[in-house]
């Protein structure tokens, strides 16, 4: 299994996210609180929107505040209950070049995180009666391998399909006397298109595992769905995402990223930081992959999907239940984290369709992480009580994730 299976970056890093993640949590901590010196808040209305109760503030601050200075890339954080926003603030820059504050309506690369709108796409065309979930993949791409015949969309959809890794293709295509029909190799502006993926795929003659078999995460599969979801539609990816969620919902901001086809406003751009200084490190070969990660988005518009959610706005509760409800193999048992993947070996891989289910402190949660060259981000909706966080970050040293659950221990057990 891939070593970063939350990006469709995958190549930006071989260090394991068990080592990435308490590297970066060290890292977070050493930070000095001096080192912050521009406090960037999100204004509506010329306020800052801010906790109520004052020792909550100074208590997220102080998750926040070090990490983002006038000078620096940074992150947007949002904390949602009942749909009403209880925090909501931009820490340092979203371009170093413009030097401009990252607020509400900053666009992020959603990375991973781009996966429930992809999920969403499917089942809307399912409940338009164009799809169904045991549709296999050969029925929609007949030039597709024998061993697609067996592969169904719910397979695609939880991660049990099996399909090969596309990067991992990617190095086979470019490898001298390759078999592959591509007389150049991916690069930053020459990136692997959503077509191309399905042609390596075409180029195997087997899966990885037998479908339901075992369950692998993989953006190959999200590649395909969106691919699926276009030719089902009749139209392009980003237009169907466009037509029937971004608009109805008013994410007026919100893309599926196309250079040169659409633009993406207030931007942030992501980075590294090398020898201790910031370097944009913002495309890579795979940037241009869509189903996978190639949605950006802000808090702005992120809080009206969220509401979507909450109200089943899209889907009915019971259209749904399909995407909230985790993968089992036919004999009853959870699928695991396989050794060398990005969680403890063995514990449980709770998928639905485009979310993580598993709890955390034994609260029922729907989550996702993204990662990608120059962005982290994390979603999380508690649902029994009616909380969600959001981080996003144009900067690769910071763990979203962990200051997601610092801030989930504040609010699902507040101090006294």
């Amino acid at each position: 299994m891939p070593q970063n299976v939350w990006a469709n970056d995958h190549r930006m890093t071989t260090m394991s996210r068990a080592s990435f993640f308490c590297t970066m949590l060290a890292a977070t901590f050493a930070l000095a609180p001096a080192a912050f010196t521009h406090d960037v808040g999100i204004r509506r209305a010329g306020k800052e929107s801010r906790v109520q109760n004052p020792a909550m503030q100074q208590k997220i601050n102080a998750v926040f505040a070090p990490l983002a200075d006038e000078h620096s890339p940074g992150l947007a954080a949002l904390v949602l209950k009942d749909g009403k926003k209880l925090f909501e603030r931009g820490y340092g820059l979203r371009d170093l070049q413009s030097a401009a504050n990252i607020d509400a309506r900053t666009n992020f690369r959603l990375a991973s995180c781009s996966k429930q709108f992809t999920a969403m796409a499917i089942m809307l065309l399912v409940h338009d009666g164009k799809l169904r979930y045991d549709q296999t993949l050969a029925e929609i791409f007949p030039e597709f391998p024998a061993y697609g015949k067996s592969i169904t969309i719910r397979n695609l959809l939880n991660h049990t399909a099996g399909l090969q890794d596309y990067e991992s293709l990617m190095d086979q295509a470019d490898a001298p006397n390759s078999k592959y029909p591509f007389p150049h190799h991916w690069t930053e502006k020459n990136q692997i298109q959503d077509a191309e993926v399905l042609t390596l795929l075409e180029q195997t003659d087997h899966a990885m595992f037998p479908r339901a078999n075992q369950w692998y995460y993989s953006n190959s599969g999200y590649v395909i769905l969106g691919l699926i979801v276009a030719k089902i539609s009749g139209q392009p990816f980003a237009d169907f995402l466009h037509n029937r969620i971004f608009a109805p919902l008013k994410m007026r901001n919100t893309v599926a990223y196309q250079q040169d086809r659409n633009q993406i406003t207030n931007r942030a751009y992501g980075h590294t930081q090398e020898a201790n200084t910031w370097q944009q490190t913002d495309q890579s070969p795979t940037s241009a992959t869509l189903g996978d990660g190639g949605i950006y988005s802000s808090l702005e518009d992120l809080a009206k999907w969220d509401e979507a959610l909450r109200t089943n706005h899209l889907l009915s509760k019971d259209e749904m239940q399909p995407a909230l409800t985790p993968f089992v193999f036919a004999n009853g048992k959870q699928p695991a984290w396989p050794a060398n993947s990005d969680r403890p070996s063995g514990t449980p891989a709770l998928y639905g369709f485009g979310w993580f289910l598993d709890p955390y402190k034994n609260h029922p949660r729907t989550w996702h992480y993204g990662e990608t060259q120059g962005f982290r981000s994390y979603i999380a909706r508690f649902t029994n009580d009616r909380l969600t966080i959001i981080i996003l970050c144009n900067r690769t040293d910071l763990t979203p994730e962990s200051l997601a659950l610092q801030l989930a221990d504040l609010f699902l057990n507040p101090p006294n």
